[in-house]
């Protein structure tokens, strides 16, 4: 293994949803290391951010254009953690300043947006990693492979969910969860798309690699803040006759994270449920049901040594599966300072993929206002 790779941070400070999951994840292998950033633009939780993950006074930044000036010679790549309408504008900068970014999902709020970054990305001859953390378990993983090598026969369903419900309950004080502000404000996609529906996108496109075609979709608001989208459903046809459901929600009461994916073939069917992911369970053509784990006999990926941090029946969980993405780009990022080029990785999601997304749920949108099929359009 070569020396660690220096990051930056932008955003991500300790008040933050994702900051901390990121800075232990990246450096829970030692492939990372965060040595810079400009964590809030609230002066008090950007010093005491650097103080509590022992940052430099000197390389803590009040904004990001002096963290990008100041670090050129230091850091190899930039974090972008920021909310999500902040990041085309850093993401754009840092790329053109010629650093490598790493940019927490979604990567932009609209396919025009995403097109816009991955045109920057081109011209910069730049590297740019979005992380859908997800993808991380290794049991999900072992799904991927076992579709791959078609033990579940073709596949023709995949109906997959992911009901939460911090919109519709209370606190412990009898009122409404409060979000963040932004997420309180739904622009040409509503903010839970940006949210949920670009997991579920990401998922049925890394295990199948099929495309949408067309989709009908239907989008309310259930919870305390009528103003914004908090329930989406939808049936999408695509590529080599699968079909998909998909339903995600913020007014589902009863649900912390309820993301679950069921895979239909003709041989066979699995399922991974994200409150229990150790686990995958399959059923064969004869009736049988097997729970795999990664003690399993015949598992090929979830029994490797970087997915095994301690032995199997210990669960492996949120972080861990977010430190397992980190390593693959750790992978990829250490090939492109070598070479120039950003090779293509099963792992490591790009500009192209996020920019997929941006349009299937554009038309899951318009499907919803216009109250008909829609055909997903995208550009290769």
């Amino acid at each position: 293994m070569t020396k660690a790779i220096n990051l930056g941070f932008v955003g991500g400070g300790i008040n933050s949803a994702v900051g901390s999951t990121h800075f232990i994840a990246a450096q829970m292998d030692g492939r990372f290391k965060v040595r810079a950033g400009c964590f809030s633009t609230k002066t008090d939780v950007n010093i005491e951010t650097a103080e509590q993950w022992g940052i430099l006074p000197d390389q803590r930044y009040d904004n990001f254009l002096e963290l990008l000036k100041g670090e050129k010679n230091n850091i190899d790549a930039i974090v972008v953690l920021t909310p999500t309408p902040c990041h085309t504008e850093m993401v754009a900068q840092a790329l053109t300043h010629g650093y490598p970014v790493i940019c927490e999902k979604a990567l932009a709020c609209s396919s025009a947006d995403a097109m816009l970054i991955q045109e920057v990305q081109q011209q910069q001859q730049g590297f740019l990693a979005v992380t859908y953390n997800y993808t991380g378990y290794p049991m999900l993983r072992e799904l991927k492979n076992m579709i791959r090598q078609e033990q579940l026969g073709k596949v023709t369903q995949i109906h997959i969910e992911m009901p939460q419900e911090g919109f519709a309950r209370f606190n412990s004080d009898g009122r409404p969860m409060k979000p963040q502000d932004w997420r309180l404000q739904d622009q040409k996609l509503p903010t839970i798309a940006l949210d949920l529906g670009v997991h579920l996108h990401h998922i049925v496109d890394f295990l199948t690699t099929e495309k949408p075609l067309e989709l009908v979709a239907t989008q309310s608001s259930h919870g305390h803040f009528k103003q914004i989208v908090d329930n989406t459903m939808c049936i999408a046809r695509y590529t080599n006759s699968l079909e998909c459901s998909f339903w995600y929600s913020k007014a589902a009461l009863g649900y912390r994270n309820g993301l679950r994916v069921r895979v239909f073939g003709e041989n066979g069917s699995a399922e991974w449920y994200q409150m229990d992911p150790e686990l995958l369970t399959h059923h064969d053509i004869m009736g049988h049901k097997t729970i795999i784990d990664r003690a399993s006999v015949g598992i090929e990926i979830a029994h490797s040594h970087r997915y095994n941090r301690f032995k199997s029946g210990h669960p492996a969980g949120f972080i861990e599966a977010f430190a397992n993405l980190y390593w693959d780009i750790a992978d990829s990022l250490e090939q492109h300072l070598q070479t120039g080029v950003q090779a293509a990785s099963d792992y490591v999601f790009t500009a192209q993929h996020a920019l997929e997304g941006m349009v299937m749920l554009e038309a899951i949108a318009r499907s919803s206002g216009e109250r008909c099929w829609e055909p997903v359009t995208i550009q290769p």
